[in-house]
């Protein structure tokens, strides 16, 4: 599975960016996806993830601004981002795995080459 991020950029606080991660290679729809990040100096952390029957989960930090859905017909994950901040400035990277449910980069197979986000303030 190949995975490409798009739709970074730099925006100022509240605003809204929606990114997307086109998939190719094998069947899309069997996997789970899901969006971490990695800002500078930190460790790369769960932001949210989607499963095959579409179960969500959000890093508290997001919960209630972020959205993640997916496409099926077009092999993409979306990350609607609202209500930008600062501090969620980082690189952000789709991944794609086989656990229905993790919040863990252990877990996730296949990763992106990730895509730049900054919030200025």
């Amino acid at each position: 599975v190949q995975l490409e991020e798009s739709g970074g950029g730099l925006v100022q606080a509240g605003a809204s960016l929606r990114l997307s991660c086109a998939a190719s290679g094998r069947t899309f729809s069997s996997f789970a996806m899901a969006w971490f990040r990695q800002a500078p100096g930190k460790e790369r952390e769960f932001v949210a993830y989607i499963n095959w029957v579409r179960s969500t989960n959000y890093a508290d930090s997001v919960k209630g601004r972020f959205t993640i859905s997916r496409d099926n017909a077009w092999n993409t994950v979306y990350l609607q981002m609202n209500s930008l901040k600062p501090e969620d400035t980082a690189v952000y990277y789709c991944a794609a795995g086989t656990y229905s449910s993790s919040l863990y980069t252990n877990d996730y197979t296949y990763w992106g080459h990730g895509v730049q986000v900054t919030v200025s303030s």
